[in-house]
């Protein structure tokens, strides 16, 4: 990969920082486009920043005009409730970012997907399943997936899409379940929560940063749809008083939250589709990418 241009949109988020890390390490050259810039201790010394929200589509047609031998498209809107702003950057964002390369192909594509497509459809999930997204954020994700493959099948396109479960690790935002929880338990204060009861997959940063890698070296898995996980499901209520143990602080009230109409009690990958595609095993436990996280915010 020594000498070959990549393009992130998102580079500056949580996965898109570690992502352009990951990527110099192998040689990459490195351009991130974002809406934002990065926030202090993730700006990349050589890593090329372009700024511009992907669903302005002018804006975004006059600010990028190289060609890539990568793109990896890890852009969107981070806050759920505002369902304009979700439609765009996940939707219409993909849709405007995967039409700017239709003529001027890269070598690989990757969509990042979510496991929201799924719906509430039955654990474990398997990519062949018939989505039913409940959320606007999971419709968003899906319908981008579909236009994806639409466009796959209609000029031979080389995109792969990734349905990402949980991703954790260092210096992700504090607006994500395993940082609040970090937070409240080493300030020892008092945090409403649900009953805990819920199974979700989590995967640790570098096992997703370095899938990404392998899919973008391989054409077996263009025209596909992969997911992304750790395989392993994890009780929410356990994570919590593994965190709660291990800061000796922190006061959870189980049950004060209700879970939302559109949140699944069970979600977690089949991941035996990546097997055929790519020779790849996560790498960090949750046990020990869970410490490691600890050890980084404390």
């Amino acid at each position: 990969m020594k000498d070959k241009t990549i393009l992130i949109a998102g580079g500056t988020g949580f996965i898109g920082f570690h992502l352009a890390k990951e990527c110099k390490k192998v040689g990459l050259e490195v351009s991130s486009l974002s809406s934002k810039k990065p926030k202090k201790g993730r700006k990349i010394k050589g890593v090329k920043y372009f700024f511009c929200d992907i669903s302005k589509k002018k804006k975004l047609k006059k600010e990028i005009k190289n060609k890539y031998n990568y793109v990896v498209n890890l852009s969107g809107h981070v806050d759920h409730v505002d369902k304009k702003k979700v439609n765009s950057s996940h939707n219409l964002g993909t849709k405007n970012l995967i039409n700017l390369f239709i003529k001027n192909a890269p070598d690989h594509f990757i969509q990042i997907g979510s496991s929201a497509e799924y719906g509430k459809l039955r654990s474990p999930n398997k990519e062949s399943f018939k989505c039913k997204p409940k959320s606007i954020y999971g419709l968003a994700k899906f319908n981008a997936t579909k236009y994806a493959l639409e466009i796959y099948r209609k000029y031979k396109f080389p995109i792969t899409i990734l349905r990402l479960y949980q991703a954790y690790g260092p210096q992700q935002d504090k607006n994500r379940l395993i940082p609040i929880i970090i937070d409240a338990c080493k300030k020892n204060k008092k945090f409403n929560c649900s009953h805990g009861n819920q199974f979700r997959d989590y995967i640790y940063i570098t096992d997703v940063t370095n899938f990404i890698l392998k899919v973008l070296q391989t054409k077996k898995t263009v025209g596909q749809i992969l997911n992304l996980g750790s395989g392993k499901k994890q009780k929410i209520k356990n994570i919590i008083n593994t965190i709660k143990k291990y800061f000796k602080g922190g006061n959870p009230q189980f049950g004060v939250i209700k879970l939302r109409k559109d949140e699944p009690t069970h979600s977690y990958p089949d991941l035996s589709k990546n097997k055929k595609f790519i020779n790849w095993k996560i790498k960090v436990s949750f046990n020990k990418g869970l410490k490691k996280t600890m050890k980084y915010y404390e």
